[in-house]
């Protein structure tokens, strides 16, 4: 329940969470018609689904961060610069994986 609780927050508070939401959904329609395989549909889709989860987990950072208080920390800013470098990463990886797959597919 708890779970649900968290994506529903997400997609209140979270600008980046709704936009990778709606993202998801033309890219799973996408994902039929340049996988080959199950596998690889996998591949597609656990991109994409990597980058919510961690975008989720950068927006908990944050929250938990801001709760405490709104002083600038050098630990504070180094946790959100940290989780938000996470999300980052995450957004590269995405692009790598449908950026291979489209070029293999135009080939």
């Amino acid at each position: 329940m708890y779970s649900c609780y968290g994506l529903r927050d997400g997609w209140r508070f979270e600008e980046a969470f709704r936009l990778e939401v709606v993202l998801f959904v033309p890219l799973f329609i996408a994902s039929f018609w340049l996988a080959h395989g199950v596998v690889e549909w996998l591949i597609l889709v656990i991109s994409v689904l990597q980058l919510m989860v961690c975008e989720l987990f950068n927006s908990a950072v944050e929250a938990v961060v801001d709760r405490i208080g709104s002083e600038h920390h050098e630990l504070s800013g180094r946790a959100k610069d940290l989780a938000a470098g996470a999300v980052m990463i995450s957004i590269a990886i995405t692009l790598l994986v449908w950026g291979s797959f489209i070029v293999m597919r135009l080939i």
